[in-house]
C-alpha cells in the first residue's frame, strides 16, 4: 500500500507540473494543471491499510481548479453561496440567468408555460411575457396555440435567436413523426424549434425521437429532450437512441420535489425543467399560502410564487410557471434579486410529501 501511495503521490506531482492548455469557445485560452472532477462523496479507498491514509481524500486534497481570469471571482462567490451549481457537465449559471445545454446551446433559466392558454389570450399572454423580458416559451401540439404562439414572437420584434422556443409532440403522434415535427414547424412559423420534447412515454416513443435527431442534423430543431420520463423510463429509453436529450421538463412543486429523480438525471449533464411549479389546478392557493413559504417570503419582501421559483433555480431547475395575468406573469421574472438561506431551503425541502398532483 505504502509504494502504491508513493506512485499515486508522484503522478500527481508531474501532472501539476505540468500545464495543459485549454482553448476556450470564445477563443482565449487557460492553463489547467490539473482537471478534477468536483466529488460531493468521496469514496474511501482501503482505509484500514497500514498507512491509515485515505486515497481519495489525497487526491481531492491535491486537485486544483483553475479558472478563466474573467470567470473566477464569480465561480469562486458561486460555490460559496447557498447556489448548488456542481452539476455533472451542466453549466446552470443564475448570474447570467442562463443554462448552456449540452446541445451546445443556452437556455434562459425562467420562461412562460402555456397549458391552457389558447387563442387571444394565449397571444396577450405571450406577448406580454415578452415585453417583460421573458424569452423561453413552452408549448406543445396538445395545447392548442402553437399558432398564436407563433404570431406573438413574429410580431414582438425580437431578433428570433434571442427567444428560445420548446414545444411536444404528443404520443397519439408517435406512428407519424415526420408528420408531426412538420406539423409543429408550419404551425410556429419562426423558421426553427429551439427544443422538441416527446411529451411523455409512449408506443413507439423511440422511433419518433430517431425522427426527431434528422431534423437535428438538418437544423430545423437544436436540441432534444423528454417530458415526464423518470429513473426507470430513462434507463430503458437512453440506450436505444442516438443523441443525449438535453432536458428533461417534470412535475416539480414543494409537495412533489423528485429529491432522487433531480440529482439523477443532472448527473447524466441533462438540464431539468420544472412544470407546475405552483402545485398546479387546485392546489395553488394551498402552496402560495403555505405558512412556511409565506414566512419566508415575508423575509425577503418578496411573493410566494417567487420564492418558490427561486427555490427551484437553487436546485438547479428551470421554471417555466403559466400565467395569462401581466403582474403575475412580470413578478415571475423578478427572481434574481433576493437568494434564500441554506435553512430556507431546507425548510422547503421538508414540505415534500411526494405528492404528484398530474397522472404524468
Amino acid at each position: 500500500m505504502k509504494k502504491k501511495l508513493i506512485i499515486i503521490l508522484i503522478v500527481l506531482f508531474l501532472i501539476l507540473l505540468v500545464p495543459i492548455p485549454f482553448h476556450l469557445k470564445d477563443g482565449g485560452t487557460v492553463e489547467y494543471r490539473a482537471l478534477t472532477y468536483q466529488i460531493s462523496n468521496v469514496h474511501k479507498i482501503n482505509t484500514s491499510s497500514k498507512s491509515g491514509y485515505d486515497t481519495g481524500v489525497i487526491i481531492k486534497i491535491l486537485g486544483i481548479k483553475v479558472f478563466d481570469s474573467v470567470k473566477e471571482s464569480k465561480n469562486m462567490n458561486k460555490e460559496s453561496s447557498n447556489i448548488d451549481n456542481s452539476y455533472q457537465g451542466i453549466d446552470f449559471d443564475i448570474d447570467s440567468k442562463q443554462v448552456t445545454l449540452n446541445s451546445g446551446y443556452k437556455m434562459p433559466l425562467n420562461g412562460i408555460g402555456t397549458y391552457s392558454l389558447t387563442g387571444d389570450t394565449c397571444y396577450k399572454a405571450v406577448s406580454s411575457a415578452l415585453d417583460s423580458g421573458v424569452r423561453l416559451i413552452d408549448t406543445a401540439y396538445m395545447y392548442g396555440n402553437e399558432e398564436e404562439i407563433g404570431k406573438a414572437i413574429r410580431d414582438s420584434g425580437i431578433p428570433r435567436n434571442e427567444i428560445f422556443v420548446i414545444t411536444k409532440i404528443y404520443p397519439s403522434q408517435f406512428d407519424r413523426p415526420k408528420e408531426a415535427i412538420e406539423l409543429a414547424l408550419k404551425k410556429l412559423d419562426i423558421d426553427y424549434i429551439d427544443m422538441m420534447l416527446l411529451h411523455h412515454p409512449g408506443e413507439n416513443d423511440i422511433s419518433a425521437y430517431k425522427e426527431m435527431e434528422k431534423y437535428v442534423e438538418s437544423g430545423k430543431i437544436r436540441s432534444l429532450g423528454l417530458s415526464n420520463w423518470y429513473v426507470k423510463e430513462l434507463e430503458e429509453f437512453l440506450p436505444q437512441i442516438n443523441i443525449m436529450p438535453a432536458l428533461v421538463q417534470n412535475e416539480i412543486h414543494p409537495y412533489y420535489q423528485e429529491n432522487d429523480v433531480i440529482p439523477y438525471i443532472q448527473n447524466l449533464g441533462i438540464v431539468v425543467q420544472g412544470w407546475y411549479p405552483f402545485g398546479g389546478r387546485g392546489h395553488t392557493s394551498e402552496l402560495l399560502n403555505n405558512e412556511t413559504i409565506v414566512k419566508i417570503a415575508n423575509n425577503h419582501n418578496v411573493s410566494a410564487a417567487q420564492v418558490i421559483l427561486r427555490w427551484n433555480l437553487q436546485k438547479g431547475v428551470v421554471v417555466i410557471p403559466g400565467s395569462s395575468n401581466p403582474e403575475h406573469i412580470k413578478e415571475n421574472t423578478d427572481i434574481y434579486g433576493f437568494e434564500l438561506t441554506e435553512d430556507e431551503m431546507k425548510e422547503i425541502n421538508a414540505l415534500d410529501r411526494n405528492e404528484k398532483h398530474d397522472w404524468y
